[in-house]
This record gives structure tokens, C-alpha cells and sequence, in this order.
């Protein structure tokens, strides 16, 4: 497994890394399928102090990928929550996947960011992701896996990209574009 640590906007010392990576190496216990994680520690400013250090852990393991994400006041803490969190991501995605027979495989979005300085009005970020096709329901668990509103995707149904995403009153939505 390979393992990336970054700070952002905090000085990241030799400790705190090696406490990072020994503990996410633990986690081939529990998914030994585990290609890569990354690790983002960072600091924001915030009304409450006890919410400042923040924790983003994503594991790209066998096509699917797990995000989890943790804040408090002392960065070894979040460390450890964002931990106890993940774990109990992937017995739920083991609970899905490896004990029943007809599993399906995700791809994992492979996302480039692209941020400049322009006015409001132009585009500010740009997002790409290599997918592959999937049905209405296999994006709705990758949507949950990543702890997203929304997820867009190749509809194999409808041989054309949709979105699905999560509804205020409960539920699911499903946006299928059509040309003029």
C-alpha cells in the first residue's frame, strides 16, 4: 500500500508522520486489498477552537474508494477518530462486497484539480475522473461511499452520463441529460 501525508497550513514533524503511517498501515488487516491512501492533516481556522484540526483519510482499495474525515482540538485525536471511522467503513463495504456472490467492482475516480485566480463569473476548479460504466444503484453505493450529495457517472442503462444524488425529504434523485 502506498501511503501520502500532507499538512496544509500546519508543519508536519517526523513524529506526527510515522504515527500517520503506522496506523494507516494497520488497515491492510482489516482490507488487504488497500492500493493507496492518502492522508491530508490540516489546520483551519475556526469559531470553535476545539474543531481546528482537521483529519481526511481516502483509500482506494480494489475499485472502490473510501473517504472519512474528522476534526477536534488536538491533531493525534483526529488521527485516531478518523481511524475508529474508516475501520467501520470498510467492515460495511466488506459487508457488501466480499460476503455476497454477485459483487460488482467500482472504479475509482481519478480526479486532476486545476485552481487559478479569476473572477467569479469564469470557472474556478475543474474536476476529471476516469469512470466506468455502472447501473443506477452501483453509483448510489459509490455516491454513499464518498459521502457525497452527488455522484455523476455512466448510466449503462441508458448509454449516456447521469447524475444521481440525495434528496432533502429522503430518497434519491436521478438527472438524465437530453439534447435539444
Amino acid at each position: 500500500m502506498q501511503i501520502t501525508v500532507t499538512g496544509k497550513n500546519v508543519e508536519l514533524s517526523d513524529w506526527m508522520k510515522s504515527y500517520v503511517e503506522k496506523k494507516v498501515s494497520k488497515l491492510d488487516r482489516y482490507l488487504p486489498t488497500i492500493d493507496e491512501a492518502r492522508v491530508e492533516l490540516s489546520v483551519q481556522k475556526t469559531k470553535s477552537s476545539g474543531d481546528s484540526q482537521v483529519v481526511q483519510l481516502t483509500l482506494w482499495a480494489n475499485g472502490a474508494v473510501l473517504r472519512s474525515q474528522e476534526r477536534s482540538s488536538d491533531m493525534q485525536a483526529s488521527v485516531d477518530a478518523v481511524m475508529d471511522k474508516i475501520v467501520r467503513q470498510i467492515e460495511r463495504y466488506k459487508g457488501k462486497h466480499y460476503r455476497s456472490q454477485n459483487r460488482a467492482q467500482v472504479s475509482p475516480p481519478q480526479v486532476a484539480l486545476e485552481e487559478e485566480a479569476v473572477p467569479e463569473t469564469e470557472v474556478v476548479r475543474t474536476k476529471r475522473f476516469r469512470t466506468r460504466p455502472m447501473t443506477v444503484e452501483e453509483a448510489i453505493e459509490q455516491m454513499e461511499m464518498l459521502g457525497h450529495d452527488f455522484f455523476a457517472f455512466y448510466d449503462v442503462a441508458e448509454n449516456s452520463f447521469s447524475v444521481v444524488y440525495r434528496r432533502r425529504g429522503g430518497g434519491y434523485g436521478l438527472l438524465q441529460p437530453e439534447l435539444a
